[in-house]
């Protein structure tokens, strides 16, 4: 493995000037957005687009970050699209909801509704997995998620915000099929993250979310921004900022004992280290509750029938043809 970097600075301003101007410093050492874009390029931004039922409680990803980054991408010259696969909801209502269209006015920014399928075996344990054709197809991926606490998997950093690649409903599904085992179900997030292998992470925590996330919180001021091309080595450094232990976090454990996960003594950081920006007294979740939902059995064996018929069959037909 190759020594990943991990940018890290601070920035405590969304104003879109100040922060055109952080994002430029947080990407120089990684080559800057020319180093991932190229002219023509179909480029994915890949926010967090959890939910419009909280606007102003820091639950997605800022719009002024959107905003930057896709400017960003149009200047190297490339084609930027906005895509996501809300659980609830749509893409272009949870972005109106949290004040997108405004902000993203004049830049003709595509926001894209992840519901087209694409069968993508990722491991023989997740052969079943569908991503959508949208982020698989994509030219380059930028994700772009936000630092959340999260009640069921302790944290949801940039390895968990590429389950919003997986088509909407079938999040659902995930839940209920990989859910009982916290390991298997970070296991699963992290095949995801590396079978969608995006080109670069910008993290939002300039303004986190702690307690009861990934929406049942509250804003938290952390000043801080993260880049990396390796998205595992950026999630394991966060964690060193908030001291969050990584043994709690299901994500990080199966990216270390994948091999996908560095230590933080191998990872290179050009701006600032964890232990300049550390945070002592981050809010974790009160209590940790079940992945799999508790659906009432009929649900669950709505899912699983539908599951069946419409995944399983095919699929295997497919493998077996």
């Amino acid at each position: 493995m190759n020594q990943p970097s991990v940018s890290l600075i601070r920035a405590q301003s969304y104003d879109r000037t100040l922060l055109r101007q952080s994002l430029e410093t947080l990407l120089q050492p990684l080559g800057g957005m020319t180093a991932f874009v190229k002219p023509g390029d179909r480029v994915l931004l890949k926010p967090n687009l959890l939910t419009g039922a909280r606007p102003g409680k820091e639950c997605v990803t800022r719009p002024e970050l959107v905003y930057c980054v896709a400017q960003m991408v149009q200047e190297a010259g490339g084609q930027p699209f906005l895509g996501d696969g809300p659980a609830f909801g749509s893409a272009q209502g949870v972005a109106k909801a949290n004040g997108y269209l405004p902000v993203l006015a004049g830049l003709n920014l595509p926001i894209v509704d992840f519901h087209g399928k694409r069968y993508q075996t990722v491991s023989d344990e997740f052969n079943h997995l569908l991503l959508c054709k949208e982020a698989m197809d994509a030219d380059v991926v930028i994700n772009l998620p936000k630092v959340k606490s999260h009640v069921q998997l302790t944290m949801t950093l940039g390895v968990k915000n590429l389950f919003g690649c997986v088509p909407g409903k079938m999040k659902a599904w995930w839940h209920l099929e990989a859910g009982k085992d916290r390991d298997r179900f970070g296991t699963m997030l992290v095949e995801t993250a590396r079978a969608i292998n995006p080109n670069l992470t910008i993290l939002d925590g300039i303004i986190g979310h702690e307690g009861n996330g990934p929406s049942g919180g509250e804003p938290r001021r952390l000043n801080l921004l993260a880049a990396s091309t390796n998205v595992f080595a950026l999630d394991r450094a966060v964690l060193d900022i908030l001291t969050v232990d990584p043994a709690t976090v299901p994500t990080l454990v199966a990216s270390q004992r994948l091999g996908l996960c560095p230590a933080t003594s191998a990872i290179h950081f050009p701006h600032l280290r964890p232990e300049d920006l550390q945070v002592n007294d981050w809010q974790l979740p009160g209590t940790l509750v079940p992945i799999d939902f508790g659906l009432p059995r009929i649900l669950r064996s709505t899912f699983k029938h539908l599951y069946i018929r419409f995944i399983k069959e095919p699929i295997q037909a497919y493998a077996n043809r």
